[in-house]
């Protein structure tokens, strides 16, 4: 059995229901599982599992959160690397170019990202909710 976190900010709600799903799917899957805000984990909790999905909202002009995700993602970016990791996060302007940003920006840190970002347009619909619970089923 493999074990999974998910890690999020949130700060409508929006990332918060997704990060739910993906923790709900992993564990179908057979995934011992845990849940973490961004403020609680740091890299050596990373070093205790696996697989990581890592889920933050684009704020401001599409980007990470600044005040609490973008810090803790910096700080365990170099103990992640060899791990499964998937991103997924909830947007209400532009096309979703903060994704993009930080696929690129995981993939030249050599990240091994399981899937290209995985997005929702404000509130996680039922089709997100069900693309959050698969995401999650493949981290296991």
């Amino acid at each position: 059995m493999s074990k999974v976190a998910v890690v999020y900010w949130s700060s409508t709600g929006n990332t918060e229901a997704m990060a739910n799903a993906v923790a709900e799917g992993a564990k179908l899957a057979g995934a011992d599982t845990s849940i973490f805000t961004a403020s609680e984990f740091n890299a050596d909790k990373a070093a205790e599992f696996d697989a990581i999905a890592f889920g933050c909202p684009a704020m401001g002009a599409e980007e990470l959160d600044d005040t609490e995700f973008e810090p803790m993602f910096s700080s365990v970016e170099g103990a992640i690397a060899h791990k499964k990791i998937a991103l997924f996060g909830s947007y209400g302007w532009g096309d979703g170019q903060w994704m993009r940003d930080w696929v690129d920006r995981c993939k030249a840190s050599g990240i091994n990202l399981i899937n290209e970002g995985l997005i929702a347009n404000e509130s996680p619909n039922d089709a997100d909710v069900a693309n959050c619970k698969a995401l999650g089923a493949s981290l296991n």
